[in-house]
């Protein structure tokens, strides 16, 4: 099994070199864009790597200087862009030609030389030299637990232009075995259903909520301190406005983490061999959410599947359609059962808070998607705070009390 780490790393680059990653992001964007817009021109949308490479190669060759390994990498970006838009029109949901614009660029071992205090980064002039900003070596960090580690292995890195720094995300990975006796996710495990939203970052098919309260109010803190400094316009302000981005950006990944870090003790804790989360591709439309929630959804989902990946637990998404309305109890769907964060079932009566009954929903979908009789490994529920709901989505009490009313008895934890 692998198990694999993002680092990411500022870089010190002097403002000539800063030029030059400024012209290779350009023209990586542009080939990237290139090869959609070539994609697209036929009577259907190409996605194969391949046919692209054929089609495109020697035209990007012509009109950038890009290195080779760019030009491939930019392609790959492309077919899967082109992958997912098809994706989405064999569910009905609209997509339309993907536009690259946020700048990066993929480096890889041939693009890039990792050293020790340093990176060598190939260019469409040549190479350029660019120093690591590192925290105090003495800390506890994932720069010294993962990319200056025997253990890992460096396999490429994303270079990425924002708020004014260059910040390169380095990927690695070590191979492990998987140990037995640090996985508490049995055969024929469960499912931890996960709902995601606005006033709730996350709910658990088990019962417990993790609010967005604090979330919320560091957001609006974070948008009235910008705001009054905009209305200086120096340069001082400026910089200010950046520092403030990097302060926001650090707390919520650090309130994420410990959400993450949760999930995955609370799928442990029940036995879970599976956390089902919605399919997060349409969830600003679908959830009226923010493009800070969505940040934060991603990235939540990210921290999740790579924590639990330790424990031999499996992140899956699901299509969420519907899943807000229907009943988890007798499966009636229904615009009207769902009003607000209040979920009344229009045909059985069950009541429960919405994003209970929709995390329970989530898990029934994934469950019921993976079923195949043979009980090779499959999961067998979907796990709630007191015994699981089955395929048919109906309750069986834990083995041990076979008599508590469990998840009918109970309102969600808080």
């Amino acid at each position: 099994m692998e198990k694999r780490r993002t680092v990411p790393v500022k870089l010190d680059v002097d403002s000539a070199d800063a030029v030059l990653l400024r012209d290779t992001v350009d023209e990586f964007l542009w080939a990237a864009n290139y090869v959609t817009r070539h994609a697209f021109e036929g009577e259907y949308v190409t996605t194969s790597k391949t046919t692209l490479h054929d089609d495109t190669y020697e035209d990007v060759r012509d009109e950038t200087a890009l290195h080779s390994n760019h030009v491939q990498a930019a392609r790959n970006k492309a077919a899967d862009a082109c992958k997912s838009v098809v994706k989405k029109w064999k569910q009905g949901k609209k997509a339309s030609l993907p536009r690259f614009t946020s700048p990066h660029i993929v480096y890889d071992h041939r693009t890039a030389t990792f050293h020790d205090d340093s990176i060598s980064l190939a260019t469409t002039d040549g190479r350029i030299e660019a120093d690591y900003v590192l925290p105090d070596e003495e800390r506890d960090t994932p720069h010294a637990e993962y990319f200056f580690s025997d253990e890992y292995e460096t396999t490429g890195a994303e270079l990425h232009y924002s708020n004014g720094n260059w910040m390169l995300h380095i990927h690695c990975k070590k191979d492990v075995e998987s140990d037995t006796s640090e996985q508490a996710t049995p055969e024929n495990g469960t499912v931890l259903g996960v709902d995601l939203g606005v006033n709730n970052l996350a709910v658990a098919s088990t019962g417990t909520f993790w609010t967005g309260d604090e979330f919320d109010h560091w957001r609006r803190e974070y948008e009235k301190r910008r705001g009054d400094l905009q209305k200086h316009g120096t340069r001082w302000a400026h910089k200010n406005i950046q520092a403030v981005g990097r302060k926001e950006e650090g707390r919520f990944k650090i309130t994420l983490h410990r959400i993450s870090n949760e999930l995955v003790s609370e799928a442990r804790g029940h036995g879970c061999s599976v956390i089902a989360f919605e399919d997060l591709t349409d969830i600003r439309e679908r959830t009226g959410a923010s493009w800070g929630h969505k940040w934060a959804f991603n990235r939540l989902y990210e921290y999740v599947e790579y924590k639990a990946a330790e424990y031999g637990i499996t992140v899956e998404q699901v299509d969420p359609a519907d899943t807000s309305r229907r009943c988890s109890e007798c499966g009636f769907t229904h615009p009207d059962n769902r009003q607000s964060d209040s979920f009344e079932c229009l045909k059985c009566g069950y009541e429960n808070h919405a994003d209970y009954n929709a995390a329970k929903n989530i898990g029934l979908r994934y469950l019921r998607r993976n079923q195949t009789g043979s009980g090779g490994g499959a999961p067998v529920g979907v796990r709630l705070n007191s015994g699981t709901l089955n395929a048919n989505g109906e309750y069986d009490p834990p083995a041990e009390d076979s008599a508590r009313a469990g998840d009918h008895a109970e309102s969600p934890r808080l």
